[in-house]
């Protein structure tokens, strides 16, 4: 899935922890910010999540849930707990659900694409089929109790990696459903999406790319699109564009911006990223 990684470099995520602590009493915690990425994990028991028009879901220990873009939702411990609702340190000796819970930000327009493809809400259970889960809730308890110096970019980054993780395991298990990402897990597909990113600037044609998922042009247009609702033409140009704002934004000029991608004409350019994003490039730039 190098094609995966690309996308997730280019979106420069950044996952910060804004709630980790063992939750005491009778307590109910509701949704943080409505349209926020983000997700929550019980690290200590478990606890019922109510998604209205969703359902309820009984998630356990080590179970992580998260919203693309946050919904109304509420969470409350899976077994009654007395008195007032208290954050705590995990080493109390009050019973209580230990929740991490963190936010996702994303530096780059690519990350909508990525977003598009999750369901509203997308829980990934700790079980066989997620052991990459089993080992950073680990670590996550180890620092939680520990609570040493660098503590918050520690559980931060492993933050990260849980969402990173997830990412990868939904387009693994629903790769139907994740509309154009899915070419990522397609077993051919994910061969010629690999070589439009190695050589973006490429002029690339149709006869080419079905030689690299060893099919026939007909039957290659066919599954691309059946795959991901795209054209292969429309994907390359998708990916030219994420590549270009984030070369704009870094301060590459215009000019050489369309040409890194393989564009000869700096107008063609300029129409075809006015198109994909609404604004122009040089708009882009000058936010620097």
């Amino acid at each position: 899935m190098e094609a995966l990684s690309d996308l997730l470099q280019l979106m420069q995520l950044q996952v910060s922890v804004y709630h980790n602590a063992k939750v005491c009493g009778d307590w109910v915690i509701n949704e943080h910010e409505l349209g926020q990425t983000c997700f929550h994990m019980a690290t200590e028991e478990g606890f019922l999540l109510d998604v209205p028009n969703y359902g309820q879901f009984s998630l356990k220990c080590g179970d992580l849930v998260i919203f693309p873009s946050e919904i109304p939702h509420s969470m409350k411990p899976l077994k009654k707990l007395t008195g007032l609702q208290q954050h705590l340190h995990y080493k109390t000796d009050l019973p209580g659900v230990g929740m991490l819970c963190g936010k996702v930000q994303f530096d780059h327009q690519a990350s909508q694409q990525l977003l598009c493809a999750l369901p509203p809400v997308f829980i990934v259970p700790n079980d066989a089929n997620s052991p990459w889960l089993t080992k950073l809730l680990t670590l996550i308890q180890i620092e939680s109790y520990e609570d040493g110096q660098g503590s918050k970019v520690i559980l931060d980054k492993l933050s990260e990696l849980l969402f990173t993780y997830a990412i990868r395991h939904y387009l693994i298990t629903h790769s139907n459903e994740a509309g154009v990402l899915a070419l990522y897990a397609h077993p051919k597909l994910a061969a010629v999406v690999n070589a439009i990113h190695s050589d973006p600037q490429k002029n690339w044609h149709l006869e080419q790319l079905a030689e690299i998922a060893f099919q026939s042009r007909t039957a290659f247009a066919e599954s691309f699109r059946k795959t991901s609702g795209w054209t292969p033409m429309q994907y390359i140009t998708w990916w030219r564009m994420q590549l270009a704002w984030s070369m704009l934004n870094k301060g590459l000029n215009v000019a050489r911006t369309a040409e890194q991608i393989g564009y000869q004409s700096e107008s063609a350019f300029s129409r075809a990223f006015k198109k994909q994003f609404s604004v122009s490039a040089g708009s882009v730039r000058r936010k620097i």
